[in-house]
């Protein structure tokens, strides 16, 4: 039986770990690549989610309910892991690295 739990990484606090719901983490992982472009600058965190809210799975974000937690979870476990960067503008714009 996998895991029911996944550890992520915080760009902000490297070296920390934090463990979630594996299923939340993934279908969030799945709709935020599917809507960050692969070239700078991206789109604003605003414009992602509400790119995104509509990809997920109702069982597991009934009405959209912590998507934005779970989007910022995800937003810092990518770039930790060098998978999505933030163009070099403000607002906050990310953009996916070429073959994440």
């Amino acid at each position: 039986m996998p895991d029911k739990k996944i550890e992520i990484e915080n760009v902000n606090k490297p070296g920390r770990i934090e463990r979630v719901d594996r299923a939340k983490y993934t279908a969030m992982r799945e709709a935020l690549l599917d809507v960050l472009p692969d070239e700078t600058p991206g789109i604003k965190v605003p414009q992602a989610k509400e790119a995104l809210l509509p990809l997920l799975p109702r069982s597991l974000f009934p009405q959209g309910k912590t998507g934005g937690w779970w989007l910022k979870a995800v937003q810092l476990d990518l770039e930790a892991k060098g998978a999505i960067k933030r163009a070099p503008i403000k607002p906050v714009h990310l953009y996916k690295v070429a073959n994440c």
